[in-house]
């Protein structure tokens, strides 16, 4: 029984107010929610259904049900109002600034969710015939041409599924590439401040990864990367801008480098948003990179998907590029999706298949609705702005807040904070507890991992001037207090509805389901 649930007999909660308890548990207008299985019962239903005429044959054999499922029966009263409660317990970019970093929260505007449920594209199935797809075809053919001109390079692979599998793609085009000049490199170099996911990518594609430093601006080490580059380097994986929030001046002359010591470069696109319109990464000599459209081209990521990572790719890497994907032809102008019953000899090279379907086509349609409806000039001041937000929050609290690279330049998309100042026995943990009773989602914290107690903020170009002051106005008080050692943070938060949780207990010994009393 979820202690926290009330039906007629649940005892009181031992937690609630003791100045004010209530009966029901509930707080005010702020209901307290059971589990789903405990308003239902399993003997009662939310619609009437005809008895079985006793004609109809079972069509599934001995896979048949002969026990009852355990689920509640509910009317549609209950429903509505149990999933309408939970949905009040949220917290969303739709409800407030949302100050996670490095993951983009962005803004998702209502048009966008408009076209995206279009019976046209909503409705479309992956075995369905191409024939009676030409629209959605055309969607993933404009979207395609989109990325490839704000990136600057030659090629698109529409199919990765999220920002991993995008890298996990541009990492197997790269091997593909050096298998063909028989050129069997095994080291793939991963400077410090690129995302974790960086390093995990290139083992899983069988590659040996080795760290290259950060200088003191914390950018990487060029004369570190130089000096380390030679004939067992296949590539190098870089993120720009990158984790540290800052833009890789060097990304020209890395790429040379690494180019003329015979390896590959691919750029982790991730933090695309803070450049879209402003930089392309082809011309700074990027081989491959993905492009998380949930990212940059709106559709918040939140609880883990959906996601999409078309991974755009250079002269030297479009040749490898993973079917199905889709081709207009020269002479008629016909949309075709090519997979390997219909690839042509000069598809020959593609490194295979990595994915049952084309893409998420509901991503396709946020993103080419964002792209189109921002133009050419949009995009590019929706990055400035993500940007001119990201330094704000940055030159309003580096009075209050350490900042390890506040010297090094603007900052770009994301600004980066570190605990220096805290009095001792106070960390990054419970200052974003503390925001937590102020209102706010806590920011990324201890991420990257070259800053000791590191809180990354990113606020993107959607907040309002009076949102980042009410931002900054709560995280200019938490950091006097955690300056000043106040015991209380060590306790937040203490105005939302649970007290602080044991996360390592949550984390080692997590409780996943529900099992009906027996």
């Amino acid at each position: 029984m979820n202690a926290s649930g009330w039906k007629p007999g649940t005892p009181v909660p031992s937690d609630s107010d003791a100045r004010h308890p209530t009966v029901t548990g509930n707080r005010a207008l702020m209901l307290e929610e059971p589990l789903i299985f405990e308003i239902g019962s399993t003997d009662t239903y939310g619609v009437d259904l005809p008895e079985p005429s006793g004609e109809a044959s079972p069509r599934l054999g001995k896979f048949a049900r002969k026990n009852g499922t355990g689920l509640p029966g509910l009317s549609e009263p209950q429903t509505v109002r149990h999933y309408t409660r939970l949905s009040r317990q949220n917290y969303a970019i739709d409800l407030g600034l949302f100050p996670l970093g490095s993951c983009t929260m962005k803004h998702n505007p209502r048009l966008n969710e408009k076209v995206a449920r279009m019976p046209g594209f909503a409705d479309v199935h992956p075995l369905q015939p191409t024939s009676t797809v030409p629209g959605a075809l055309g969607v993933i053919d404009e979207l395609a041409h989109w990325l490839v001109e704000l990136t600057g390079m030659d090629a698109v692979a529409m199919s990765p599924k999220a920002g991993a599998h995008g890298e996990l793609c541009g990492i197997l085009c790269i091997r593909a590439a050096l298998e063909a000049r028989g050129d069997a490199r095994e080291v793939v170099l991963v400077p410090e401040s690129a995302h974790g996911t960086n390093p995990a990518t290139a083992a899983f594609a069988g590659y040996k990864t080795e760290d290259i430093p950060a200088d003191k601006d914390g950018r990487v080490d060029l004369e570190a990367l130089k000096a380390r580059l030679g004939p067992d380097v296949a590539a190098v994986m870089i993120t720009n801008p990158n984790t540290c929030g800052l833009f890789e001046r060097d990304m020209k002359a890395i790429s040379d480098a690494v180019h003329e010591a015979g390896g590959l470069v691919y750029c982790d696109g991730a933090n695309f948003n803070a450049i879209m319109g402003r930089v392309r990464p082809g011309d700074l000599g990027v081989d491959a990179m993905h492009i998380n459209l949930h990212k940059t081209f709106s559709t918040p990521h939140g609880g883990g998907g959906p996601g999409s990572g078309p991974v755009v790719l250079s002269r030297a890497l479009a040749p490898f590029a993973p079917l199905p994907f889709v081709m207009k032809d020269a002479d008629s102008g016909e949309l075709r999706l090519i997979e390997e019953e219909n690839a042509g000899e000069e598809l020959a090279q593609s490194f295979g298949r990595m994915t049952a379907f084309h893409g998420q086509m509901g991503m396709f349609t946020r993103a080419l609705t964002y792209i189109l409806s921002h133009g050419a000039d949009g995009l590019r001041q929706a990055a400035g702005d993500a940007v001119l937000n990201a330094n704000y929050i940055l030159r309003s609290l580096d009075d209050v807040l350490d900042a390890p690279f506040g010297e090094a330049g603007p900052c770009m998309h994301e600004a980066l904070f570190s605990d220096e100042t805290f009095a001792e026995g106070i960390s990054t943990l419970d200052l974003a507890k503390g925001l937590i009773d102020e209102g706010f989602h806590p920011m990324t914290m201890y991420f990257p991992l070259v800053v000791h107690g590191a809180m990354l903020v990113e606020p993107t170009e959607t907040e309002s001037k009076d949102a980042l002051d009410q931002f900054i106005m709560a995280m200019r008080s938490l950091a006097e207090r955690a300056k000043n050692g106040d015991e209380t943070l060590k306790t937040a938060p203490h105005h939302a509805p649970r007290s602080r949780l044991d996360e390592a207990h949550a984390a080692r010994k997590p409780v996943l389901s529900w099992l009906p009393a027996q």
